[in-house]
């Protein structure tokens, strides 16, 4: 198991975790929504300390290995998994996480977490596209959803850092904080923008490509859908921070930003969708990219949530319980067969 831990397992924390955020950002409440909240925070957490030390231990262990990681081309772009971990469990832990470790606590977590994935996140949203540029060198043919993985944390840090706002003290510090998740917001919608349309050039020319990375098309809908969310919460912040009338410009813009978003995004999946069924009526392998299937997912719940409560829009509010239970349904399968998944030999290379 020490041999096979590569960046990309962090998918499975982030893909654990959105079930808890989203669940407790669903626009309606019910009976169990705290409970389910709670069990998978608690699950993403102790799937963070275990592949933190197993990958700590690779560190110490195959140092050489682990420090080629970033030079395969295949794996580079999943660092980003590392940093999306550690936001998903700190943002959880103000969401659903105090339940259990006190609410003094789930902030001191969310405020750590979020400064080592915001940092590392920025790190990997520079560097893993230098390494590409300068080192992979790759192809046109190349091109796949598994690009955006490094640029996806500065959204999912500007979401997460929407949280924390309320925490910090009143004034310049609360001011600081919005205007840097807003500029972690451009640099990361822009990013994914271009690459984006790469993988649409990529897609029309050569095709879906091998069966294997077709999971990997749903990663478009991480940066769409956590953009969605992230323009919602920082807008319904904005009062905390600024002044009345640029918090009703923020707060606008969140609805008007994220209903035309949103409309790219679900487009998206329906075609996303068609891809996959295709891919599995002709056979489908499993690999750790099945965790593709569950984070995107659940960042376009969470956007809907967020559009259906500012936007006062009733429809999306059933639409976000129909995402959400085929959010359980993915995590359910990749679950299911990722617990069944056989630990490889130890390689530099290997699947994404």
């Amino acid at each position: 198991m020490l041999s096979a831990i590569k960046p990309n397992w962090f998918a499975s924390v982030m893909g654990t975790g959105i079930v808890a955020n989203a669940a407790i950002l669903l626009p309606f409440a019910f009976g169990a929504q705290t409970a389910i909240g709670v069990a998978f925070w608690c699950l993403a957490a102790a799937l963070l300390i275990v592949l933190t030390v197993i990958g700590t231990g690779h560190l110490v262990f195959h140092p050489e290995i682990a420090r080629s990681h970033h030079h395969v081309p295949a794996i580079a772009p999943f660092y980003g998994a590392v940093s999306m971990a550690l936001l998903t469990v700190g943002s959880g832990a103000l969401l659903a996480g105090y339940h259990v470790i006190g609410a003094h606590a789930a902030v001191v977590v969310d405020a750590t977490l979020w400064t080592l994935g915001t940092v590392s996140g920025l790190i990997c949203a520079v560097g893993i596209p230098y390494m590409l540029f300068t080192e992979h060198r790759p192809t046109l043919a190349d091109a796949y959803g598994s690009w955006l993985m490094p640029v996806v944390p500065p959204m999912v840090s500007a979401s997460a850092g929407a949280g924390l706002i309320a925490h910090l003290p009143a004034g310049q510090a609360r001011v600081d904080m919005l205007l840097g998740c807003y500029a972690m917001f451009g640099i990361s919608l822009m990013m994914a923008v271009i690459i984006i349309a790469i993988l649409w050039a990529r897609l029309a020319l050569h095709g879906v490509g091998e069966a294997r990375m077709v999971p990997t098309l749903w990663i478009v809908l991480g940066p769409l859908g956590q953009s969605v969310t992230a323009a919602g919460l920082l807008g319904k912040v904005a009062p905390q921070a600024v002044d009345a009338s640029a918090a009703t410009a923020l707060h606008d813009f969140g609805i008007i930003y994220g209903i035309t978003m949103w409309g790219f995004a679900m487009a998206w999946l329906t075609l996303a969708l068609a891809v996959t069924i295709r891919t599995v009526r002709e056979h489908l392998p499993f690999s750790p990219t099945w965790w593709s299937f569950t984070f995107p997912l659940g960042t376009l719940v969470t956007g809907t949530s967020e559009l259906a409560v500012n936007g006062d829009v009733a429809a999306l509010r059933y639409v976000a319980i129909a995402l959400y239970l085929g959010l359980l349904t993915a995590w359910t399968t990749v679950a299911a067969r990722t617990v069944q998944l056989r630990p490889q030999p130890l390689s530099v290379a290997g699947d994404a």
